[in-house]
Parts: structure tokens; sequence; C-alpha cells
């Protein structure tokens, strides 16, 4: 298991490596296996990438995101230029149920809102915005509104674990209420706690998820 001091240098490592984002004015202190990011980066795409970096290395038990966002003179837009640059690119996004989402701006900050009918959409319209100049945040509200039977969710959730190289489906007890999942046990990492969660989302009939996951490693 790793001492904080050994997880800090490697998130510090894996940030310096990562090519989306530049590292120079990013902070990372870990206490307990929990990392916290600080300083500023010029794009929301950076902030983001930073997390999804630091979050990749092993012993992360959980993340703080405290990373701001701080646009360069050249990066700055209107909020109405944000919002009509955020249509045009999701209605350029087949993934995206357009008709069925707004967007609203204020100070840069982007919040979505609206329905779609599976999580990869709701997911796709949060990534076509995160790279578009001029964003500070992102609030993402699209609810998931399930189209489809639910009968068999269970059971093609925990073959999806078993297909997963990364998640050991043993460890790990489903429950179904609804269209609701509930994941409980344990995992080796955070990330494994993440990816499991991911997998859920990727069944059709799934609106809503409840990770009750812990690492195991924190009770060493």
């Amino acid at each position: 298991m790793k001492t904080d001091s050994e997880l800090r240098r490697d998130v510090e490592q894996e940030l310096e490596w990562d090519t989306r984002v530049d590292a120079r004015d990013i902070g990372v202190a870990v206490k307990e296996g929990i990392v916290t990011l600080s300083g500023h980066v010029s794009s929301y795409a950076q902030r983001w990438a930073a997390q999804a970096a630091a979050s990749s290395v092993e012993g992360v038990k959980a993340l703080a995101n405290e990373v701001e966002v701080k646009l360069p003179a050249s990066g700055q837009r209107s909020d109405t230029e944000i919002a009509e640059a955020a249509m045009t690119a999701l209605r350029l996004n087949i993934s995206v149920p357009v008709t069925d989402i707004t967007v609203m701006v204020r100070e840069g900050w982007v919040t979505l809102t609206g329905q779609a009918a599976l999580w990869y959409q709701k997911q796709a319209a949060e990534t076509t915005v995160r790279h578009l100049q001029g964003v500070k945040g992102i609030t993402n509200d699209i609810h998931v509104k399930a189209t489809v039977s639910t009968s068999d969710i269970k059971t093609r959730i925990e073959e999806a674990f078993r297909r997963h190289a990364q998640i050991d489906a043993d460890k790990i007890r489903v429950q179904v209420a609804s269209e609701t999942v509930t994941l409980e046990g344990e995992v080796e990492s955070w990330r494994e706690r993440d990816e499991a969660a991911t997998a859920v989302w990727a069944a059709p009939e799934v609106t809503s998820v409840q990770n009750r996951l812990v690492d195991c490693n924190s009770h060493l």
C-alpha cells in the first residue's frame, strides 16, 4: 500500500506525463489516500483532463478537484457566444437528442437540462460542450428516462461486470429497484469503483445508480 507521499509523487508525475494538462500551476495534496487538486488551468477541458489523469493512478481512494479555470484574454467569450457555440456543436453530434436539451450559460458556466433516453447521450452532450472556448464549468442536469423493459437488468449488469477485466465481479452485489441500481461490496481502487458505475450506466434501462462500493485497501 502506498504512503501519502508516494501517492502524491505518482499523481504529480502522471499530471506531468499527460499531454492534455499543463500541470505547472496545479498543486497536489494527499491525506489517507484522498487526493486534492488545487491551483488553476487555462480551460475547462484541462481541468477535466487533470481529474481524469489523477483518478487513473493506483492507490487513489477519492479525489477532490478544486482546480480553477482562469481563461486567458484570447479565450474570453460572452455567455451568448458560448450558448450559440454549444447549441451548434450539439446539433452536429448525432449522439445527442438536441430537441430535448436546453443550454443555459451564466458567467461562462454551462448548465444542460432536458431529457435523454440513454446515459451515453447525457454524457455525449457534456463531452461535446467540454472543449468549447470560453467554458469555465458544466452542470449536467439532463434526466435519463428509460423507454425499455427492466426485467433482466440485474443479470445483464452482472454479465457486463464479468466481461470487464478491471472489475472483480465476485466482490460486487447488484440490487435493482425499478430503474435504480445499487452497488455494494468491495473494490481494489477508486478507479475500479468508478468503472463499475460506468459499466452500469451503459445499460439502457438504468436511470439512477447508488454507488456504495468501498475500497478494501482502506481497511489495511
